[in-house]
């Protein structure tokens, strides 16, 4: 790992180029320039190596070139880039199609469509939605992040940086509150505290949107961006049996959280409710640029006008090879199981510095889908942003690529390659524990 970050003069280029070159707009957690990247680790040009607890943003639950994505595409690259599906069929996209409809949840007839990114999954799971119930208003929750286009980040809730400046915004978008059990009002309890949410989210429909006008509602069943806030099963049943009641589509936003980072295929399953339609993407496809709509056939085929959804690149058969690989390494090596395992070693770890440090105010985590949330004080809970960003930039200087998350930038997130070994686990938390100790009268 990291023993002195020092930088070699080809790096030094590289970084001057990329200030040079690159809009500055463009986000870069680390500046090292990566060289190489296996498994849970990423070397540098440098010669220093990372553990991975970012994954690319979620996208690398099976790991970096895995030996079996790898083969997958250059067999496919053998015989073709990409012929382009709206032009020509491939079997690579229609074969996805039916692995992901069968891995979805629900008894009933489904279909897909394949895309490029996860914005474009939602945009594309919104337009069949109104398609099919002629409605036009689209209801996502209070934290939520859907995408940086106009549309999604109209849905998505953080101003800085994603919506500053971008505005007008898409009209008929509606965000609903969501709970957050760190954050109920004192003396609650969670189930007194879900009543509290549920009443709140019924004057939202009476207040702000009818639902008969609505139609789809967006849910991550994780928050990711908004801080891995995690919903209760009362909750997530409520919202589900509303949509229902009043004919509104139910989608659930599996771009981050599923492909079994919480330790079920899709988040969701965690709730035994099952959604219309399913938004996927990132870690679908191994860092190959894949997204997707899945669900029910009659609401999918609602859009009957050829050439109303797709578009040049969408389901490109490299991308839809490495998806199809990715299906056969969750399987082969048991990683919904790991990810529970991860989750664990991750929240033991965390509990223990929650002990010992005060402005550590909550741990959570589904699966391996996890966070740490960082505060000024226990009792008035402020979000302490400054310690978090000296902890993620620590931790980047130390060997580690490490995010953090959250509406107010106070949380650090866990989306590791679920392959990761033990060792690099325990070294990885090593070095956010060191972090954490550098901030301590700092």
């Amino acid at each position: 790992m990291i023993k002195e970050n020092i930088l070699t003069s080809e790096t030094e280029e590289w970084q001057k180029k990329r200030q040079k070159y690159v809009s500055s707009a463009v986000g870069n957690g680390n500046t090292h320039i990566a060289v190489r990247a296996k498994g849970a680790l990423v070397t540098d040009s440098d010669g220093n190596t990372f553990i991975d607890f970012a994954g690319a943003i979620g996208v690398q639950n099976v790991g970096h070139c895995h030996p079996k994505i790898v083969d997958a595409v250059k067999e496919t690259l053998d015989k073709y880039i990409h012929p382009g599906f709206n032009v020509i069929m491939y079997p690579e996209y229609i074969a996805l199609c039916e692995k992901i409809c069968e891995a979805a949840p629900g008894s009933f007839e489904k279909k897909a469509i394949l895309l490029n990114s996860g914005a474009e999954a939602v945009e594309n799971a919104v337009k069949i939605a109104r398609r099919y119930t002629g409605r036009s208003a689209v209801v996502s929750f209070q934290r939520g992040f859907h995408g940086r286009t106009n549309l999604t980040m109209s849905m998505t809730s953080k101003v800085k940086p994603y919506k500053f400046g971008f505005g007008p915004f898409t009209s008929e978008i509606y965000q609903a509150p969501y709970p957050y059990y760190y954050r109920k009002p004192e003396g609650l309890s969670d189930e007194a505290y879900d009543q509290q949410v549920i009443a709140e989210f019924n004057d939202f429909f009476l207040g702000t949107v009818a639902p008969e006008s609505v139609a789809c509602l967006v849910m991550e069943p994780v928050q990711g961006e908004g801080g891995f806030v995690i919903p209760s099963t009362t909750f997530v049943h409520y919202v589900r049996e509303f949509c229902s009641k009043h004919g509104i589509v139910f989608i659930a936003d599996e771009i981050q959280a599923g492909f079994a980072r919480t330790g079920k295929m899709f988040a969701i399953e965690n709730f035994d409710v099952v959604p219309d339609l399913m938004t996927i993407s990132k870690s679908l496809a191994a860092g190959f640029p894949l997204s997707g709509v899945v669900g029910k056939a009659e609401i999918i085929d609602a859009c009957d006008l050829k050439g109303s959804l797709g578009g040049t690149y969408c389901g490109n058969p490299l991308a839809c090879a490495a998806a199809l690989a990715v299906f056969e390494v969750i399987k082969e090596e048991n990683l919904l199981e790991k990810a529970e395992h991860i989750g664990h070693l991750f929240e033991t770890t965390a509990r223990e510095w929650k002990e010992a440090y005060p402005f550590i105010g909550d741990v959570r985590r589904l699966g391996a889908m996890a966070a740490i949330e960082f505060v000024t004080d226990p009792v008035t809970k402020t979000p302490d942003k400054a310690r978090t960003s000296k902890i993620v930039r620590y931790a980047n200087d130390h060997g580690l690529l490490l995010l953090d998350a959250g509406l107010k930038g106070n949380c650090i997130r866990l989306l590791c390659p679920l392959v990761i070994t033990d060792e690099q686990l325990t070294e990885g938390l090593a070095i956010i524990q060191a972090g954490i100790e550098s901030t301590i009268n700092n």
